[in-house]
């Protein structure tokens, strides 16, 4: 029996986590002023994008994407960790309300969807 998960239920998980990444970059940029234009939108995202497929493969989240513990935090926390570590290459300094900002908006996306899908898995089991 094969412990990967169909591709059906796999890539919609991925993106879920890349729109929530896309959406930390697109308000983060907007809310600051920081030139919205595409390229420095992207620039913004790519730290957290790699610590996202990161956090992907150190999860082995395709097994079971769209589980909250422990792959939601797992994923969560690379992309938070290594997208802060290696955001001063993409876009320079980092503030420490950055940090707060960054971990509390990406843990509502990135986890929030995930609960979201338990409650509604659960609902429609009980049925």
């Amino acid at each position: 029996m094969s412990t990967v998960t169909p591709a059906r239920r796999v890539w919609p998980a991925a993106v879920g986590d890349v729109v929530s990444v896309g959406a930390f970059a697109v308000v983060g940029t907007a809310n600051h002023g920081s030139g919205g234009s595409l390229g420095h939108v992207l620039a913004v995202a790519a730290p957290f994008l790699i610590g996202l497929a990161v956090g992907w493969l150190v999860a082995r989240a395709w097994r079971a994407p769209a589980r909250l513990w422990p792959t939601g935090v797992v994923v969560w926390a690379a992309t938070v960790v290594l997208g802060l570590a290696l955001r001063p290459l993409f876009v320079g300094g980092l503030e420490w309300s950055f940090v707060l900002v960054t971990a509390g908006f990406l843990a509502v996306t990135m986890l929030g969807w995930r609960t979201i899908a338990s409650l509604i898995r659960r609902a429609a089991s009980s049925r």
